[in-house]
């Protein structure tokens, strides 16, 4: 039997509302948390990025969210970047609005007196990362003091961004009895301080999917000269569907999207530095094909899915292996074949040396120059390397 949103005790508006957007079955994070977290209890929820958390916190909050009659919110949502930000406030805004609650997105690289000025206008939801919203407490524009329900967004991203102690401050500012629900993709360490000292007899739930692993796509390692990567780069994104190059700085990839541009190649970056209408852009225009390539930064392409990236490349070697999975993960997706390569100059061939033997493999490295024809057909390149 179909377990339902209304079996979970969505309110029935709520489930019209999803109904509107073909939402009728909820996903295995949503199913194993809802029921728990209408019931008001605190909620950890263990799981990936992608996996429907953000309904699965969003319900429950607009369900018990009313709208305040001093316009003081009663419901926060901490998040750890602008991005994710957006992506929460286009969950909750049609359920928001059904229910005549004002939901708010505050982020840094933005207006802080629009949001000021909206926010003195009342609202009930704000969704906020934690630099932004301190900055607005500190000018004692918005009063989280009566605050009844908190979501902790992406709790591992926010300790390995050194936004954590960001988080404790704001918790401990709310001095209302209130919900919270937390959800990250591990719950130890840093994350599981937090758990202990600021939920209470907390209900846990986890969703084990399966980790990305080496096997699931082809890999290439190249060494390139300096002076040509970026005609790699260009010959790979141009005999394939959808490329995503990954480079360690905001900088370095505006240098690199000018540059592949300059090579004729139709793509774009996305930073932390650019405004949220560029980015959205970006993306857009990325997923609907009408850009062949997409540079970012791994901050900035966290919680970021796209469909039929068939390649991947690490512009710049990864800093470790958890982060070349990380980046190499948006390839090879439902089951489908994608290569994620990765281009190092000579005098980083052991730190790649080492990244191999952190995931397992032992591969050769290529010696590669842009006219090398091999750049034309990297799967096969990559089952039959040698």
């Amino acid at each position: 039997m179909t377990i339902t949103f209304a079996d979970l005790g969505v309110p029935n508006a709520l489930c019209q509302t999803l109904a509107q957007q073909g939402i009728d079955a909820p996903f295995a994070i949503q199913e194993l948390t809802i029921a728990d977290a209408m019931a008001g209890r605190d909620v950890c929820g263990k799981a990936k990025t992608g996996s429907g958390k953000t309904l699965a916190f969003s319900l429950p909050s607009v369900a018990h969210a009313e709208r305040s009659a001093d316009g003081k919110p009663s419901t926060l949502m901490l998040t750890p970047t602008r991005e994710l930000a957006n992506q929460i406030t286009g969950v909750v805004e049609p359920l928001a609005i059904s229910q005549k609650l004002r939901p708010i997105a505050v982020y840094g690289g933005t207006n802080i007196d629009k949001q000021i000025e909206t926010i003195a206008a009342g609202i009930d939801i704000i969704i906020a990362t934690p630099g932004r919203l301190i900055d607005l407490i500190d000018r004692e524009a918005i009063d989280i003091s009566s605050i009844k329900r908190v979501v902790v967004d992406e709790a591992d991203r926010m300790a390995d961004m050194g936004f954590l102690p960001q988080v404790e401050w704001i918790l401990r500012h709310i001095k209302a009895d209130h919900q919270t629900m937390l959800f990250s993709a591990t719950l130890d360490g840093a994350v599981d301080t937090v758990i202990k000292r600021h939920l209470k007899d907390p209900v846990f739930h986890a969703v084990e999917e399966q980790e990305v692993t080496v096997n699931e796509m082809g890999h290439l390692f190249m060494t390139v000269h300096k002076m040509n990567r970026v005609q790699v780069a260009a010959r790979i994104i141009r005999n394939s569907t959808k490329t995503m190059l990954f480079t360690r700085t905001k900088r370095g990839a505006d240098q690199l999207e000018k540059e592949l541009r300059e090579e004729g190649v139709d793509v774009a970056a996305i930073h932390g530095d650019l405004r949220q209408n560029q980015r959205e852009k970006a993306l857009k225009d990325f997923t609907s094909g009408k850009l062949k390539a997409l540079v970012a930064t791994d901050v900035a392409a966290r919680g970021i899915h796209v469909d039929d990236v068939d390649v991947v490349i690490h512009y710049n070697p990864p800093e470790d292996h958890k982060t070349y999975l990380h980046r190499s993960g948006r390839t090879a997706r439902a089951g489908k074949s994608g290569t994620a390569v990765t281009m190092f100059l000579w005098d980083e061939e052991l730190q790649v040396r080492q990244l191999q033997r952190r995931l397992g493999i032992k591969l050769p490295f290529h010696d590669v120059f842009s006219n090398d024809d091999r750049l034309d057909e990297l799967a096969s390149w990559a089952q039959n390397q040698n």
